[in-house]
């Protein structure tokens, strides 16, 4: 019995707070993940939706980092390994790695790879860290939570700007020094 009033009690201080629009503030929540090692954040405003990992269609002669695309209920995504693309290791498959499906007024049909989501975090309650990594700038902020853990807050129209993010494709110049190569390669034999 004490379980179901305190399920009760529970859900009754929820709803009152949630009327309460000084008490809002406690519920500034933003969507947390983990990628790689490292823990982050975007706003929820900035995500359309979370999902399993779909099957995703390679696309040649692009960089490691680009996945491909998928089918996400009739349209098509272009998939994007977070981890690999800020140049750290592939995201290595696993049941809790997801796609972030990122919010189509900033980035159209777009998803990033994560290894796991975190659920909702509270940045209020975590300690802004001055420092930023000027060589990713679609960092937002840092902050540090209670454990003194680094928390990267992602700013995805920042990201949506970078052109090493939206140029998937591999290097013209090696793909026609290649091309190159296999010509004269070729004519020698000939």
């Amino acid at each position: 019995m004490a379980r179901k009033s305190s399920l009760r009690e529970f859900q009754r201080a929820l709803a009152e707070r949630l009327r309460d629009p000084s008490k809002l503030r406690a519920f500034a929540s933003k969507l947390g993940f983990q990628v790689g090692e490292e823990s982050w954040f975007v706003s929820l405003s900035d995500v359309a939706e979370v999902i399993p990992m779909p099957t995703i269609v390679p696309v040649p002669q692009t960089k490691v980092w680009f996945y491909g695309v998928a089918n996400v209920r009739g349209k098509l995504f272009s998939i994007a390994d977070f981890s690999g693309f800020q140049g750290a290791p592939l995201i290595a498959a696993n049941l809790e790695r997801r796609v972030v499906l990122l919010n189509d007024r900033l980035l159209e049909a777009s998803g990033i790879v994560v290894t796991r989501m975190l659920g909702l975090r509270n940045p209020d309650l975590f300690t802004r860290d001055a420092s930023l990594d000027a060589s990713r700038p679609w960092i937002i902020a840092q902050y540090r939570d209670a454990t003194n853990k680094l928390w990267f807050e992602l700013d995805v129209k920042q990201l949506s700007k970078q052109m090493t993010f939206l140029e998937v494709g591999e290097e013209a110049s090696s793909a026609t020094t290649a091309a190159k190569v296999t010509t004269a390669s070729m004519t020698d034999t000939l």
